[in-house]
């Protein structure tokens, strides 16, 4: 196992995201945040935070993409996590999608399926901590916190304060 990301460089890559989600919105006007179970939740917090600094408050969402998957039958199932959607909905919004790990693109596609369902905005974009590669949808992050290439056969794990009591990011072999 190696740590790929300390504390200090998550930090360093969500205040970075959130600069660059306001530079390419221009502002956070019409902007809200919608959080993928269980660590995207909490990094889009994290980033509406730290907007909240530089511009205004931000809308701030989860999404439960759990019965949009194409994976239901190959994994046992799991409790069903509520969807919150932000103040003021999603219609005709600006949405970032914040996710911790970017791989194959299957999560993200239930997502959008998922967001189907909700309303629909003026645009999707994606925040991600970590982009792994290895994608098997045409799939990509709009904001990236790091690229790491790993091999197929290893592992990117995040922890976050929230729910690890730590932040990293290690590879597992």
């Amino acid at each position: 196992m190696a740590v790929l990301l300390t504390s200090a460089d998550i930090d360093r890559a969500i205040k970075r995201i959130s600069h660059e989600i306001i530079e390419h919105n221009q502002g956070v006007s019409n902007l809200v945040l919608i959080g993928i179970p269980t660590r995207g939740s909490f990094l889009a917090q994290r980033i509406a935070a730290f907007i909240r600094e530089f511009e205004s408050e931000i809308p701030v969402g989860s999404l439960d993409i759990t019965l949009h998957r194409d994976d239901l039958r190959m994994r046992p199932p799991k409790p069903l996590l509520p969807t919150q959607l932000p103040v003021g909905g999603i219609e005709g919004k600006n949405v970032v999608l914040v996710d911790d790990v970017l791989f194959s693109g299957r999560t993200i596609r239930a997502a959008l399926d998922a967001i189907g369902e909700l309303g629909r905005p003026k645009s999707v974009q994606l925040a991600v901590l970590v982009d792994r590669g290895h994608r098997q949808l045409p799939i990509r992050a709009d904001f990236v916190g790091k690229n790491i290439p790993t091999a197929l056969n290893e592992k990117v794990k995040v922890n976050l304060n929230e729910i690890d009591s730590e932040d990293s990011v290690e590879l597992i072999k």
